[in-house]
């Protein structure tokens, strides 16, 4: 086989926008990114996306399109001495700032959540001058990592993973049109796992692509590319999760979601992506034990100490065998009664104490001095245990908020027997009242 240093997904680099696979929510006809090009203006612009989807290309294409100077830097070995370096090489010079002519350079940054407040500070004056067009690129969601000052100056476009007929053509795309595939008789019949392992990542596809073609028998053609020759090849599938990115809070995001929404199976698939991709199972163990509160409270108590069981557990054991732990208790609290009576109530009563600061009344407050006695504290305080069922009514809010309702039984078994005995018990209170 032929061989070049080059890698099949550099090679198959678009030349035009229209070449990119994916992404016609912003560069198909009528589409945001597209109208700017052929108005011939171009924005400066925050691409967010997962790896190997196209941010690169798309900003050397779009630089191309409208006829700037194109100055790319990458966060990760660029400091704010070569970012100003590039700043002053896009600067234009007297006669271009008389207007004559001035084409504002790109100036590309890859990776650019990475750059700290200060360097991401440097841009905002070339930016905002216009004396360039900054296209910046991140896998993070930019709303946390880049500075707002920065953001409210750029327009921010999401780029999606490409689908699977995505995929499938680039790889067709790539065995017709690459000058090294194209001479050979390849039969491809694994478009579909290929795409499943890429997960959405073009460069991804295009490397397990090559690797196969490189590692398959060419003695006899056709090059047979079946799902048994990329399974030998990929090993394993792509892990997209960064623990402190997107994927972090997505997936744990996911699988809240589908605890709370009853679903055991999609809660343990959510919870093995992050236990595989490396999460420290200690903050499994954590939302756990929000969540058994949060979303299940009352209407099972003992979800609250299985979590909290469960986290102590998972911290004293850890990995592999914490997974144990933590798939006892995401099946049981996901398969558990729930409700969230209790969290609406701490919230509601959190609210009106910000805005409300009665004084107690002064039966339930101590009388430690003689001073105290009295003024009236403690005066008139039933002692509940000396009463049958240990109960008797009396005032506990403040007068203004006599009446007020902050928890709200929950429709659940558990809480509509409390809801039950409450009333039992009141109603036995009146009854001896009366009598």
């Amino acid at each position: 086989m032929m061989s070049t240093d080059t890698p099949l997904a550099q090679r198959l680099r678009p030349k035009s926008l229209n070449d990119v696979v994916g992404q016609a929510h912003l560069l198909a006809k009528g589409a945001p990114i597209r109208r700017f090009v052929e108005n011939g203006h171009l924005p400066s612009l925050i691409l967010h996306g997962e790896a190997g989807i196209g941010k690169t290309t798309i900003a050397m294409l779009l630089a191309d399109a409208v006829g700037r100077p194109f100055y790319p830097l990458s966060a990760i070995n660029a400091g704010v001495k070569q970012l100003r370096e590039v700043l002053d090489a896009g600067k234009p010079d007297a006669s271009q700032q008389a207007g004559l002519g001035f084409a504002a350079p790109v100036v590309f940054i890859d990776e650019i959540h990475r750059f700290n407040k200060a360097q991401q500070d440097a841009l905002l004056g070339a930016v905002e001058s216009g004396a360039i067009t900054l296209i910046g690129a991140t896998t993070e969601n930019p709303s946390f990592s880049v500075n707002n000052a920065l953001l409210s100056r750029c327009q921010v476009y999401r780029l999606q993973p490409l689908n699977p007929e995505h995929i499938a053509a680039l790889l067709q795309r790539a065995l017709q049109v690459d000058p090294l595939l194209s001479t050979l008789h390849i039969s491809l019949t694994a478009s579909d796992h290929i795409a499943k392992l890429a997960q959405g990542d073009a460069r991804k596809a295009l490397n397990l692509l090559e690797m196969a073609v490189q590692v398959a028998d060419h003695a006899q053609p056709p090059i047979i590319v079946d799902d048994k020759l990329i399974a030998s090849v990929a090993q394993t599938a792509l892990q997209r999760y960064d623990k402190n990115g997107d994927q972090h809070y997505d997936i744990i995001s996911a699988m809240i979601k589908s605890v709370r929404g009853s679903d055991p199976d999609a809660a343990l698939y959510y919870m093995a992506r992050m236990l595989v991709a490396g999460e420290p199972p200690e903050f499994i163990a954590r939302r756990l034990v929000i969540l058994a509160s949060e979303d299940i409270g009352n209407a099972n108590p003992n979800a609250l100490l299985l979590a909290d069981a469960a986290l102590r557990s998972v911290k004293m054991i850890g990995m592999p065998e914490a997974r144990i732990i933590l798939g006892q208790v995401v099946v049981y609290l996901a398969t558990s009664a729930k409700s969230n009576s209790t969290y609406n109530a701490i919230n509601a009563a959190m609210q009106l104490a910000e805005q409300d600061q009665s004084p107690v009344p002064l039966h339930l407050r101590n009388g430690v001095t003689g001073l105290m006695t009295e003024q009236g504290y403690g005066r008139g305080y039933i002692y509940p245990h000396d009463y049958p069922n240990h109960y008797h009514p009396q005032q506990y809010l403040p007068d203004n908020l006599v009446g007020k309702q902050f928890y709200h039984y929950g429709d659940n078994q558990r809480e509509q027997h409390s809801k039950d005995f409450m009333t039992w018990l009141k109603t036995q209170a009146a009854n001896d009242e009366n009598r």
